[in-house]
């Protein structure tokens, strides 16, 4: 029996195994920028309910422009996971969907009491079953190209600084009564929340500026530098007019993506009968029987 429990003395010298395979760095910067825009969603819901309304407003606008990087970021490195994406998503609904939903009823859909705190609760779960769409959309492999040009419904991010045009509108100085701010604030929000549910074809952005011609390349860096200088300069009127101006461009959306799907509609009918016409002219199949 002894030999079967011979002594074993192990050897000093021998590398320890390791329990867990090392994930390269790269693979960790964009889930790092994602949290970091987690943190500061979270950070603007306390600073509601502090009154540092304008401070909340400012977290919200700096993640979403992390929510823009980190995409970005991890294509570049090569470091896009399943997990960064899921985690991408749980991020977003925390950043643009309830952060959002929570400073306008600090701000003042709390006057409309249970009515108020109806819409929050509508603005934050519309938010959620948009990104829940968006994720099953990426999976369909039917999809035309020239459909990535929009997204289908107003995307989270754009919907979150969009719903808050009535805080914007109280920093410039407009009379925002109790009387007039709830109400208005109260519809406003249902109704970007049912524009981020909605099918209406709203331009994604993501096509542009993926080769930049070289002549505009300068122009371009003097663009950027003047409209960052703006924002941080005058912040809550660019935010205003951004967003009226993003409003406005959803009927030019609208009409662009008509346009397309009706010339998809044509190209389909053509390769249909393109593929009839050679299908009734070919030879007859006249094999032996």
């Amino acid at each position: 029996m002894s030999d079967f429990f011979a002594p074993f003395a192990p050897d000093p010298n021998e590398p320890r195994r390791r329990r867990f395979k090392p994930v390269p760095f790269r693979m960790l910067v964009p889930n790092l920028i994602t949290l970091l825009a987690l943190c500061l969603g979270l950070t603007a819901i306390r600073l509601a309910f502090e009154g540092r309304l304008e401070l909340a407003i400012y977290a919200i606008l700096v993640a979403a422009v992390l929510d823009g990087i980190d995409g970005r970021v991890a294509r570049l490195l090569k470091g896009t996971s399943r997990f960064g994406a899921e985690l991408d998503s749980l991020a977003d609904f925390v950043n643009f969907g309830v952060a959002p939903a929570l400073i306008l009823f600090s701000f003042t859909l709390h006057h409309a009491g249970g009515v108020g705190w109806a819409a929050a609760l509508v603005f934050a779960i519309a938010s959620c079953l948009r990104l829940a769409r968006f994720n099953a959309a990426l999976d369909d492999p039917h999809r035309p190209e020239w459909k990535k040009e929009f997204f289908v419904g107003m995307p989270a991010p754009a919907g979150a600084l969009a719903a808050l045009l009535p805080v914007y509108l109280f920093f410039l100085g407009l009379p925002m009564d109790d009387e007039v701010a709830s109400p208005f604030a109260l519809a406003y929000a249902i109704a970007i929340a049912f524009l981020m549910v909605s099918t209406v074809p709203t331009f994604s952005g993501k096509s542009m500026g993926a080769k930049v011609p070289r002549e505009r390349v300068l122009p371009l860096f003097v663009a950027t530098v003047a409209l960052v200088a703006l924002l941080i300069s005058f912040t809550f009127p660019m935010l205003a007019i951004g967003t009226l101006l993003y409003l406005g461009t959803i009927p030019v959306g609208v009409a662009r993506y008509r346009k397309l799907a009706i010339a998809h509609a044509q190209r389909v009918r053509e390769a249909q009968a393109a593929e009839a016409a050679a299908q009734a002219s070919a030879p007859p199949d006249e094999s032996p029987r």
